[in-house]
């Protein structure tokens, strides 16, 4: 297992740090967060490959991270000699008996960790020193990658030629899950690993006498006819036959196939669902860690709740899984205690939610956390309602829409207020609550959820019961009954607080699109005027 990721001068990581979970971990953010970066850097470490190929035959400037290489020119350009950027990415893995051919103390740690790992460095090459003193010349921000090389090691400070035995590893994109070539790297991969070695060897042999039949079946003829063109300089005739090296070998020939149909061809969820589930059906022995991007891509509510059910029933203790995703869905059902907020060049950890929290959420999977984990700032209500009423005051009071100020108005539907306000603590949310009195006084709703508060970052806001039990009778406090019903265009003979808790998206619609002034209870406005601050 991976006890801890540290990447330097690779695409967005400058110096990142990350320690995961050692069973499941899902990783959120923003787009450009750099989740598939860091994924795309432990496979490029496990594997020392991209796609298949090597890191040299991939390599291009803009794997460097674009600050270092700015500062790196300017440097130059200014009479400095700072050395060339380079990328290091290093994993340092758990200390197990098995994995101890991979232990030493070749890496960044300090103070000095002995431990088992591997790293990647890619820096430029000693034998090209001249061409390098002369593209310094002129430096830019586009660096001369062909006279880089890379290195590959354990920590043991052992090179490494192919990726450890007991390191394997899966990786499932679900957003390109279809290959131009029918089937891509890593289904193949996967599909080997399947097979054991004496079935490869039977196929492969079968294979070969399949090719030399042809060649002594139906290209005979049209050999015999070439013989007799005598188009050889020498005397040996020229004749066709089926290649037989490696690169037309069995693995590139065959294609699964799903209910009759290429796999190419099935539906794209169809096919994350294959690769997912192939990708954890293997024995912990062939497979340590498998990663997964996105796998809500293509799959309808149903399906993805199928493909959740299967990755729980999957996993096992004995490997170590990584997830990205934009699904809120995803995240409360495979547990917020594995969340790990990216943002760039730092990750947050849920480390104090408590378990029954956890859970909780995992029983609503259709809250929207990963909202409210994303924003900025967050308001927490009730309702609707309470959500359309809130952006009107906000805007009245500064002008500017809570989203235009980073604030992300959310309501709580019917969620337990206390579960709401320990999420917000656990990851440091800003957040403002507001809630209804129900007739009950503000300081004792206040008591079971103080823990959570902190009058700075996280407060709740109560009107008062003297003001009206709900949001309604708070409006008609503020403003007066015969302005709200001109706003509303209720006539005198209609009960104004029934219609507007009969009618409360309706009513509240009506408010927030009126061009008649509203004056906001005082407990929202104090909300708005906190949150703004906070």
């Amino acid at each position: 297992m991976i006890t801890k990721i540290h990447i330097c001068g690779y695409r967005i990581y400058k110096n990142f740090t990350f320690c995961p979970n050692p069973k499941t971990n899902i990783l959120v953010g923003d787009n450009d967060a750099g989740k598939s970066t860091l994924m795309e850097a432990v496979s490029l470490a496990l594997n020392g490959r991209i796609g298949g190929r090597s890191v040299m035959e991939e390599l291009n400037p803009h794997w460097f991270n674009a600050e270092l290489v700015g500062q790196f020119v300017t440097a130059r350009k200014a009479g400095e000699k700072p050395s060339f950027p380079e990328i290091l990415i290093e994993l340092y893995l758990r200390d197990d008996a098995e994995l101890q051919v991979l232990c030493g103390a070749v890496n960044t740690d300090v103070p000095t960790n002995a431990c088992p790992g591997v790293f990647l460095r890619i820096f430029p090459n000693e034998e090209y020193q001249d061409m390098l003193d002369e593209w310094l010349k002129e430096p830019s921000e586009l660096l001369p990658v062909e006279y880089y090389t890379c290195e590959w090691r354990s920590f043991a400070d052992r090179e490494l030629v192919r990726r450890p035995r007991l390191l394997s590893v899966a990786t499932i994109d679900s957003r390109t899950v279809k290959s131009t070539t029918g089937v891509d790297y890593h289904l193949r991969q996967i599909l080997s690993d399947h097979l054991e070695v004496t079935e490869k060897a039977a196929i492969s042999l079968d294979y070969r006498k399949i090719k030399a039949s042809m060649t002594e079946g139906a290209l005979a003829p049209v050999n015999a006819r070439i013989a007799e063109l005598d188009a050889s300089l020498q005397a040996e005739p020229m004749a066709l036959a089926m290649d037989q090296t490696s690169r037309t070998s069995w693995e590139s020939a065959i294609t699964p196939h799903v209910d009759r149909v290429p796999f190419a061809m099935a539906g794209l969820g169809q096919q994350a669902a294959i690769k997912i589930s192939l990708a954890m059906k293997r024995h912990a022995a062939k497979v340590k860690i498998v990663m997964i991007e996105e796998p809500e891509n293509h799959l309808s509510h149903t399906s993805l709740r199928v493909l959740l059910d299967r990755i729980e029933m999957l996993s096992s203790d004995e490997q170590q899984l990584f997830i990205s995703t934009h699904s809120t869905y995803v995240l409360n059902r495979l547990g917020l205690d594995a969340l790990h907020l990216l943002t760039r060049n730092q990750v947050s950890k849920i480390t104090d939610l408590s378990p029954d929290t956890v859970r909780y959420f995992q029983r609503l999977p259709g809250y929207d956390t990963l909202r409210l984990v994303l924003a900025r700032k967050v308001v927490l209500v009730e309702g609707p309602s309470d959500e359309i009423i809130f952006e009107r005051v906000f805007f009245d009071l500064f002008q500017q829409k809570p989203m235009d100020a980073g604030i992300d108005v959310i309501s709580m539907r019917g969620l337990a207020l206390a579960r709401c306000l320990e999420l917000c603590h656990t990851i440091d949310k800003p957040a403002a609550v507001m809630r209804d009195n129900d007739g009950t006084e503000p300081d004792e709703l206040r008591e079971p959820v103080k823990g959570w508060l902190d009058g700075e970052r996280r407060e709740l806001f109560i009107g008062a019961v003297a003001d009206g039990y709900t949001l309604e009778p708070q409006l008609i406090n503020a403003n007066g009954e015969k302005h709200l019903r001109e706003v509303l265009g209720i006539a005198d003979r209609a009960n104004l607080n029934t219609w507007m808790a009969r009618e409360k998206t309706e009513g509240a619609l009506l408010i927030a699109e009126s061009d008649k002034a509203l004056t906001a209870p005082g407990y929202m406005r104090a909300a708005a005027e906190f949150i703004l601050n906070a």
